[in-house]
């Protein structure tokens, strides 16, 4: 057996693209990075990467996490156009991003998105996003106040209600009822978008009191795949709901680095012929 699993799996985390002072950056939230190694997994910043890149960093990769971010994805990709342009994008993510997802979920890649990747599955797999959810005839405002404390804006907001048998209810068992009521788990929500049509292939793990995707799986995906329209990686040490989601993927990615190492193991033991 290959000494490389006893270290912990790799986990892409893609980077935003930012201008600071006059020059671009690429950034990713602390939080995130911290959930990862939360996870039991070595996190890995990734710059905005060429399509033609991607094989190279998936072939070393046994997770992907997407991030929230301020951004939107371009609704472009969706067949409309901006709707308040105002709000910022992030065209070069969208860029590397969408294939990425498309690639990670084929390969049997567990992956992880959270708020902005969650809104980025939906739409690399075909789906479309409500521009701004609180325009929407029935649909409540699910926006973050900034100008609350940055505690309070993150505190729990509403229940999601958990699809019965689907994987985010398994996650969830057995919680006590002071963290799970029921076929109810509480979540915060910072989000102005929102899934407006599911992507073939998608499947509801939560809805809000409103009927708002709030969580999704693929369902031909071969390995763990889960997508959240909240912020479970905020202070996730103490909230009960955001370990089990945390050391449900990183079992997820050991899993994957287990079964890429014994593939290279048995390659190595087969016999070769002599040459003559």
């Amino acid at each position: 057996m290959s000494a490389h699993l006893n270290r912990p799996p790799i986990v892409l985390v893609p980077a935003c693209q930012r201008v600071l002072g006059r020059h671009p950056f690429h950034v990713a939230g602390r939080k995130y990075v911290e959930a990862v190694r939360l996870a039991g997994c070595v996190p890995l910043v990734v710059p905005a990467a060429h399509v033609d890149e991607l094989g190279t960093l998936l072939d070393i990769a046994n997770g992907v996490l997407l991030t929230g971010s301020p951004s939107n994805v371009h609704p472009s990709h969706f067949g409309e156009d901006v709707h308040d342009p105002s709000l910022p994008l992030d065209p070069d993510r969208d860029a590397w991003t969408l294939p990425l997802i498309r690639e990670a979920l084929q390969r049997g890649i567990p992956l992880l998105g959270i708020c902005r990747g969650f809104q980025e599955v939906n739409v690399a797999l075909g789906g479309s996003l409500h521009q701004a959810v609180h325009e929407q005839p029935g649909l409540m405002d699910h926006r973050g106040d900034g100008n609350l404390p940055v505690e309070q804006e993150y505190g729990f907001a509403h229940p999601v209600a958990l699809t019965p048998g689907g994987t985010l209810d398994a996650v969830l068992a057995d919680l006590p009822p002071d963290v799970r009521d029921g076929a109810q788990v509480m979540v915060n929500s910072l989000h102005g978008q929102g899934v407006k049509r599911l992507a073939p292939g998608l499947r509801v793990e939560a809805v809000a009191p409103d009927g708002v995707v709030e969580a999704f799986t693929w369902e031909p995906g071969q390995a763990f795949n889960l997508c959240l329209q909240w912020h479970p990686e905020w202070q996730a040490a103490a909230n009960p709901v955001s370990r089990r989601l945390f050391d449900a993927f990183g079992q997820a990615c050991r899993a994957h680095r287990a079964r890429r190492e014994q593939h290279a193991d048995a390659i190595e033991e087969v016999p070769h012929p002599q040459r003559r």
